[in-house]
């Protein structure tokens, strides 16, 4: 266990370094006004940090750095995140007071504005689809040939399938069908939605629809979602302007893997509820070795449906970040339930 004495001076070390960029050494935190500790002091207490692993020093410098270790400590023991400041409130509160009824320009504008206040590059899960109930279905006749599904999820998703119409079936059939499916269907998750429809909509199909096996095609193809779990991102630009990645080989790793969505998806989907955040290596990715992950579940109705967050170097404003990933996490939450309750 850490003494108070090597806490403070951890605290400082993190404090400077994610403001400077630069080694920290024991002359420039004697001079803070919040560390009582002589120079001599204070670099024989950075000495043991270093060798209890918290502080590493990087070739040519006699300063140190925090480890991994050190910024673990510092996020879970050290970080009192103070509300969120007023004009900060504000700018969120601009965002989802907008009349924004979609779903997915929710999830790019959150991603902008996350970026923007937090100046790193910001990561929004959209609903997972796995998590997602089937709220509404429709069948609109455009011509005598042809008729657009409509299917709304209970996450506001949604999704229009054009399909050619049985020649042996018409309008009203249609209208049968519509109405055995949403009596059958509706709240069932989506992984679900095709055995149920083949398990236990069919004998009422049977019974009250003509030709109903002519429709079975399309809808099979209509319950099908064409859209994978989406992911928006945000300010990726913000990256470049960190002295970590200055490195043009590196950054293109990073932007490699963060390319393909699916990687991110698993990231942030086995991501447990609440606030997490990973440091370094905790990410259990080569690309991210020196970067860490803050993310927060948010929630439409009190069930999660999915992540946002923001990723930079582990030199990060961790306090800052935090406070206001919590608080854009409720307002999406807020925002997303309001668009639900509103399409019921």
């Amino acid at each position: 266990m850490l003494s108070r004495r090597q806490l403070l001076i951890l605290q400082a070390i993190v404090d400077d370094y994610v403001q400077s960029a630069e080694p920290i050494g024991s002359r420039s935190i004697s001079k803070r006004t919040d560390i009582p500790f002589s120079p001599a002091t204070i670099r024989n207490e950075m000495a043991d940090l270093e060798d209890m692993g918290y502080l590493q020093k990087p070739h040519s410098s006699a300063g140190r750095v925090p480890s991994n270790k050190g910024y673990r400590l510092y996020v879970d023991h050290l970080l009192y995140p103070e509300p969120v400041e007023e004009h900060e409130i504000l700018d969120m509160e601009k965002m989802f007071s907008q009349r924004i009824s979609e779903v997915e320009a929710v999830m790019k504008k959150t991603a902008a504005v996350l970026s923007e206040l937090t100046s790193y590059a910001s990561i929004v899960l959209g609903p997972e689809m796995d998590r997602t109930r089937l709220k509404q279905l429709q069948m609109i006749p455009l011509t005598s040939k042809q008729a657009i599904a409509i299917l709304v999820t209970d996450t506001g998703h949604v999704e229009n399938r054009t399909f050619d119409i049985p020649e042996k079936m018409n309008v009203a059939d249609l209208e049968k069908v519509v109405n055995i499916l949403n009596d059958q269907l509706v709240d069932t998750p989506v992984g679900q939605w095709e055995e149920k429809l083949m398990a236990e909509s069919t004998r009422l199909l049977k019974q009250h629809v003509r030709h109903y096996e002519d429709m079975f095609g399309v809808l099979r193809s209509a319950f099908k979602p064409e859209k994978s779990d989406q992911v928006f991102y945000g300010g990726m630009m913000n990256l470049l302007t960190q002295p970590e990645f200055k490195d043009v080989d590196r950054v293109r790793m990073i932007f490699e893997w963060l390319d393909h969505s699916e990687n991110v998806h698993t990231l942030l989907s086995n991501s447990q509820e609440g606030l997490n955040v990973r440091i370094g290596k905790e990410n259990n990715i080569e690309a991210f070795a020196d970067m860490s992950m803050i993310t927060a579940t948010y929630s439409i109705g009190g069930r999660t449906v999915g992540s946002l967050g923001v990723i930079g170097p582990t030199r990060m404003e961790y306090e800052r970040a935090i406070r206001l990933i919590r608080q854009l996490a409720n307002g999406l939450s807020t925002s997303l339930t309001k668009i639900y309750r509103h399409d019921i």
